[in-house]
């Protein structure tokens, strides 16, 4: 017949036939996971919980034993000190400028490394494969960690915690900016290259245009993750609000802890806020 196709269609089994469908209606569809794949999806996944918890000596009689200290902890907490806002409002500032101070260093730098990485604009493997590792051992170390080794060489301050939330800023942005760049729109670069321009010109010309507002972006995610970092920095000696959290609960007034925790998470919330609408309107 005219306009049918001379192919026959496949049918594995049967699978997929509908009661009425003529062999021309009938299409190859997988097989459903049988009861027995979804059995044993259950076990598996039961045995590592149950082997995580043996590991972890966690149980839920110790979590139920637990909670009255939690009741008497928050009764401690409420009513909260509101007398004590006052003293923390410069170390709330200070934290909010290590932050900001951190993640625009940490943006600069990584500018130059996000196109090293990218496989697209540094054709040798051998420069990018070595940088991506750097960039993945940079991502492995804990910013409170990196913060406490600051703090051993350069001593007590807001310094140490600017330096760990730069170099935390460096293996986030730099992650998520080379990953773009090799995503872009490759002809206006080819383009560019068939008219004689050079790297430098193709990277200002061709790709900073198409990844400005991606870039952005994914500073002020930063911005809003160094924010929480740099509030327990202090704990280390990192300078911030965490002083005063170490202060306060060292003391075991957790009144005036309760002022910083309700203190911070108000400006969190805003920074939060300010920041998605600000990358709703780039994107």
């Amino acid at each position: 017949m005219k306009g049918q196709s001379n192919v026959p269609l496949q049918n594995s089994g049967g699978v997929g036939k509908e009661p009425g469908s003529s062999p021309a209606q009938v299409v190859n569809r997988p097989k459903p996971p049988g009861r027995t794949k979804h059995l044993l999806t259950l076990v598996i996944i039961l045995l590592l919980l149950w082997a995580s918890a043996k590991q972890t000596d966690a149980s839920f009689t110790e979590l139920f034993q637990g909670f009255p200290e939690m009741w008497k902890l928050l009764k401690e907490m409420f009513p909260p000190r509101w007398s004590y806002f006052d003293n923390i409002v410069q170390g709330m500032l200070e934290t909010i400028r290590m932050a900001l101070i951190g993640t625009t260093i940490g943006a600069i730098i990584a500018i130059p490394i996000s196109i090293i990485c990218a496989g697209n604009l540094m054709p040798s493997r051998w420069i990018y494969y070595p940088a991506r590792f750097l960039l993945n051992l940079i991502r492995t170390v804990p910013d409170l960690l990196l913060a406490a080794l600051f703090v051993a060489v350069f001593g007590l301050g807001p310094i140490p915690g600017i330096l760990a939330l730069a170099v935390f800023s460096i293996g986030l942005i730099a992650k998520l900016t080379y990953e773009t760049l090799e995503t872009i729109d490759q002809g206006p670069l080819e383009a560019m290259t068939a008219v004689g321009m050079n790297r430098i010109q193709l990277i200002v010309y061709g790709v900073v245009p198409q990844l400005a507002a991606q870039f952005t972006s994914y500073v002020l995610y930063a911005f809003e993750i160094n924010i929480r970092a740099a509030a327990i920095l202090g704990l280390v000696g990192a300078g911030g609000i965490g002083l005063y959290y170490e202060a306060t609960l060292g003391f075991l007034e957790y009144d005036k802890t309760s002022v910083i925790i309700l203190f911070t998470l108000v400006i969190v919330l805003v920074i939060d806020y300010v920041s998605t609408k600000l990358r709703e309107k780039l994107l």
